[in-house]
């Protein structure tokens, strides 16, 4: 267990907001051979230092980022397009990331509070946790990208504050933990004054670690009772 704060410094948290995409689903395997396959096309790769820039944002934005960095020869409407036409045919074989299943239930046997605040729009959300209803169904809430109260997606605040008013009663962002993959969800969960526990791939470069509170290299790794909660029995 890889960790980027001491245990001393953690504090207790009442309410878990969890990000969605690579932290609850495997499903960033599927937008990397996606982007990739349409990238190789125009002879450019879908690198690292490219996917670490658009990981946790919505997808509109994160097909700007690639056609700009890689300089496609087609508009970001054409590859969002592509790509989402693409998604929408694999989004149904998503897989839940290890060690996931085991804290939602025990977290949701301890009656703690828990939602999700993820990127995705309606449709990839519903495609993507088809096979998965009883296990979001947990979950007292869940904040999606395209919520008519969000103004401004990942790497902004904006999504885990909404996330944490729509707690009942609302949960003070002090008393939540976030967890995230994503650079940018853990800017947004700590500028929102939350604690933050990331779990990156492990090609993501240290650099794009040192904000999150602890830095685990699986779910499997999280000891609840490391945050004043229940421990596993």
């Amino acid at each position: 267990m890889a960790a980027s704060s001491s245990a001393a410094a953690l504090r207790p948290v009442t309410h878990l907001i969890f990000d969605m995409d690579g932290l609850l689903l495997d499903t960033e395997i599927l937008y990397t051979k996606v982007y990739d396959e349409i990238c190789r096309r125009y002879g450019k790769s879908y690198t690292w230092d490219v996917k670490s820039l658009v990981l946790g944002r919505q997808a509109p934005e994160a097909a700007g980022i690639i056609r700009e960095h890689l300089d496609l020869p087609i508009t970001k409407e054409e590859l969002f397009k592509e790509s989402q036409s693409m998604l929408e045919k694999i989004f149904h074989t998503s897989g839940l990331m290890p060690g996931v299943s085991k804290l939602v239930h025990h977290l949701h046997k301890h009656k703690i509070p828990i939602a999700v605040a993820t990127s995705s729009g309606v449709a990839s959300f519903e495609l993507k946790t088809s096979r998965h209803k009883d296990f979001f169904s947990l979950f007292h809430h869940i904040v999606l990208g395209e919520d008519p109260e969000l103004k401004r997606g990942k790497p902004h605040p904006d999504p885990f504050l909404l996330c944490a008013k729509r707690f009942e009663p609302p949960a003070p962002p002090e008393k939540c933990l976030v967890f995230e993959d994503s650079p940018q969800g853990i800017k947004g969960a700590r500028t929102a004054g939350m604690q933050a526990i990331m779990i990156p791939d492990e090609n993501l470069g240290e650099e794009f670690r040192k904000e999150a509170t602890l830095v685990l290299k699986s779910m499997e790794d999280f000891k609840p009772e490391l945050f004043g909660l229940p421990a596993y029995d």
